[in-house]
């Protein structure tokens, strides 16, 4: 006998009701500012077992019992940040935030990472040799740079420790190989951890392999951004013969740790916050001087974004933390690791190019980029034909043209330089595809979305990647001819180029979407065809089948340019081991250059003047930096009244800081003491204060100078200070007035300079006027 419809259906709804429903749990992390604790007193194990407990006890009074709070906990800061992650719902989190004790709850996010030549380029070698700033710096000698990253290569011979004596006494950390014994650090790289709890709690799994329970990178972008921080001295490091030189970070003799904090990459991101923050909080425990970062999300209010808790710790004990601006660009409103307390990087050429020629036929020459190993005969002319020619039966046009997997016919494209145009699939998939259809090379064109901006790539067959222009051409010959012929020139270098720098397309621009009245980024450095150490754990491409192997490799992006600076920074600790983290930004930034080797503005990719919210202050000139004259400086106190502006209260206050304080009255966020002006809301006019601290001559005598942005004025009362010592502060009112209404509703920028005749202090303007 058949049940009625009507009781199938009855029977259906009251299982449902049955069966239970679960809320769905996510990681987050749970920040409650810091410890209170005596500095001057070592902290034992059992003081970070009361704190782990205390954890568990204010999780358990919302989970029921302190036994659920031990389950859902991954992991506990107990160092210098206070709090932990957990996997929670979004019940539970609603709770926990209502907490007195408890700043801010957040998803445990992903971020991305930010992904030779240089030092020369910035000043510190003059052909090939070594200038008398870099030597009286010692190099960075015992510097402690600390990396959050994908771990490190430690066999690579940026890493040798050969001539380093003993491991400073002040360093507190350890070696950490996990599952990996052949893993080992020396007295160059005295220090390994890994951080991985956060990536699992968001993906899933467990850790299964040394690829994950290990500091050892297999991904290669912690090597290089290491190495280019504070690598030894490497003679004959090149890329296939490329770039060819010695290879060493900006402080070489520096003592380099790796804090791998990042998983396998994916488009979304491999770095998560859980980890990132336990990272700092080791790191700072352990004892570094400078903290680089390479990755980033996007702009989140400081109290949810782990890089800016992170580095208030981490600058409250006096370590610099130097992060990537993003490679968001060329975008407006897209920089990314803006808070005041750290040094934002943005990226931009330097005067040699990796360069690979496209010959025609009908004898126009372009010039792209690539850095193939592979080889056509000598100025051996094949075929040349656009992908769609050559297409598979079944592929269409448009697949065909992007080059996808199986859209080649092999018998039309054996022997032929195939046209692929950019876009849809990966760059040397393109390649690979052109490659298995029996093509002896490839031109790579940009579409127009893609412009002039090109990038070097490890192909597996002879190849060239050109500007959106010259593949119009490119297009136009093969068209105008019965037989066109090309032939794909070997890549070479070439060193003098001019203009450069060149802000990057890629590299994320100002202004800062948290706080604008904090201009970002703050500097840039070169971070496009770096060369820089790199993981043998994979073959360039990152592809499996990739055999190949390179000690190292070429790599672009605002992940590179940033270990520049942590490497200046690590030179300006070691020179001046009294400066405060704000002091050494103060220093890059007053004494960087806004004119290119042909003594002309920076201009874009597009030859078009890049504006400050690409530069920041400009390009590092690290040996300016070394003898600023005079610097911005900060203090903890400086930064807490900045989080009163925000709003924060006297009792949020204290869970940041283990001192008394009160909030000022009354707060003007524009005159927190950075090295430059920016006025997001200018209505009428505005005073904005300013201090300077004397550190380089006495008696010295400062006059200012002004270049005013379009329709505005600007007046600087004082215009002379008189220093009678170092260490001497004065300070000064920078008015800025609207020389007539409804100007100026996007920004302007002007710049105020302070001399001596000697030194040259400068300090971007930015300035937006509002109804």
């Amino acid at each position: 006998m058949r049940a009625s419809p009507s009781i199938i259906r009855f029977i259906s709804i009251f299982s449902a009701l049955l069966i239970p429903t679960f809320a769905e749990k996510k990681s987050y992390v749970v920040y409650l500012g810091s410890h209170s604790r005596d500095p001057e007193i070592e902290v034992s194990a059992v003081e970070y077992e009361r704190v782990r407990n205390s954890h568990f006890t204010l999780l358990g009074s919302f989970l029921g019992s302190e036994e659920k709070a031990q389950e859902s906990i991954f992991y506990s800061y107990t160092r210098h940040i206070n709090g932990f992650a957990a996997v929670l719902d979004e019940a539970e989190v609603d709770q926990i935030s209502k907490h007195p004790d408890v700043i801010s709850v957040f998803l445990n996010r992903p971020k991305k990472l930010h992904t030779t030549r240089s030092w020369e380029f910035m000043g510190l070698e003059h052909d090939g040799q070594i200038q008398p700033s870099w030597t009286e710096a010692r190099f960075g000698e015992d510097a402690i740079i600390a990396n959050l990253d994908t771990g490190v290569w430690p066999e690579s011979k940026s890493f040798s420790d050969e001539g380093f004596g003993p491991i400073p006494p002040r360093w507190k950390g350890t070696c950490q190989n996990g599952q990996d014994p052949t893993f080992k650090c020396n007295r160059k790289l005295i220090g390994a951890r890994f951080f991985n709890k956060g990536y699992f709690a968001a993906v899933g799994g467990t850790v299964s392999s040394s690829i994950f329970d290990s500091p050892r990178d297999t991904e290669g972008h912690g090597s290089h951004t290491l190495s280019t921080a504070g690598g030894n001295f490497v003679p004959g490091a090149s890329l296939f013969g490329l770039g060819n030189g010695t290879a060493k970070g900006g402080s070489p003799k520096a003592r380099v740790v790796a804090y791998k904090v990042c998983g396998p990459m994916t488009f979304e991101g491999s770095c998560y916050d859980a980890d990132i923050l336990a990272g700092f909080d080791m790191a700072i425990s352990d004892g570094v001087d400078v903290i680089s970062v390479s990755l980033g999300g996007r702009p989140q209010p400081y109290e949810e974004d782990s890089i800016a808790i992170g580095s208030f710790h981490a600058v409250k004990h006096g370590i610099v933390v130097v992060c990537s601006a993003g490679n968001a660009g060329p975008d407006l409103a897209t920089v990314s690791n803006v808070a005041p307390w750290l040094i934002t990087v943005g990226a931009s050429t330097m005067d040699r190019k990796l360069a690979t020629f496209l010959n025609l036929g009908n004898n126009i020459s372009l010039v792209g980029t690539s850095y193939s190993d592979k080889r056509l005969p000598n100025n051996t002319f094949f075929p040349i034909v656009t992908a769609a020619s050559v297409k598979a039966t079944n592929a269409s046009d448009s697949n065909a043209t992007f080059c996808m997997a199986g859209c080649l016919d092999p018998i039309k494209a054996k022997g032929k330089i195939v046209v692929c145009l950019r876009g849809e699939n990966g760059i040397v998939e393109k390649g690979i595809n052109a490659a298995s259809a029996g093509a002896v090379g490839m031109v790579l064109a940009n579409d127009v979305s893609d412009g002039n901006e090109i990038s070097s790539d490890a192909h597996v067959l002879p190849a060239v990647q050109i500007r959106y222009t010259d593949g119009a051409a490119v297009f136009a010959y093969i068209n105008s001819t019965v037989n066109p012929t090309a032939y794909i020139s070997p890549p070479s270098t070439l060193l003098g180029i001019k203009p450069a720098p060149v802000m990057a397309p890629f590299s994320s621009r100002g202004p800062n979407t948290v706080t604008p009245e904090i201009f970002k980024p703050d500097i840039t450095a070169p971070g496009v065809d770096v060369i820089a150490a790199y993981s043998e754990a994979q073959g360039p491409t990152g592809e499996s089948f990739d055999k190949r192997r390179t000690p190292y490799f070429v790599e672009s992006g605002t992940s590179m340019s940033c270990p520049h600076v942590s490497g200046i920074a690590g030179l300006l600790k070691t020179l001046h081991p009294d400066w405060s983290p704000a002091a050494i930004r103060s220093a890059i930034m007053t004494s960087a250059r806004t004119r290119d080797n042909a003594v002309e503005r920076i201009t874009d990719d597009g030859h078009i003047k890049a504006t400050p919210f690409a530069y920041g202050a400009g390009h590092v000139h690290p040996s300016q930096a070394m003898d600023p004259g005079l610097i911005y400086d900060l203090t903890n106190q400086d930064y807490l009244t900045f989080l009163c502006s925000l709003g924060y209260n006297e009792t949020n206050i204290l869970l940041f800081t283990d001192e008394t304080f009160t909030c000022p009255k009354p707060i003007s966020l524009v005159n927190l003491n950075y090295p430059s002006i920016a006025v997001p809301k200018l209505k009428g006019s505005i005073t904005v204060t300013r201090t300077v601290k004397n550190v380089g001559s006495s008696p010295a005598t400062y006059t200012a100078r002004v270049v005013n942005p379009p329709g505005l004025s600007v007046d600087v009362q004082p215009k002379t200070l008189a220093f009678a010592t170092i260490g001497d502060q004065k300070s000064f009112n920078v008015t800025i007035t609207a020389t007539k209404a409804g100007a100026n509703r996007d920004y302007v920028f002007g710049m105020l300079t302070w001399s001596d005749g000697k030194h040259y202090v400068r300090s971007q303007i930015a300035v937006k006027a509002s109804d």
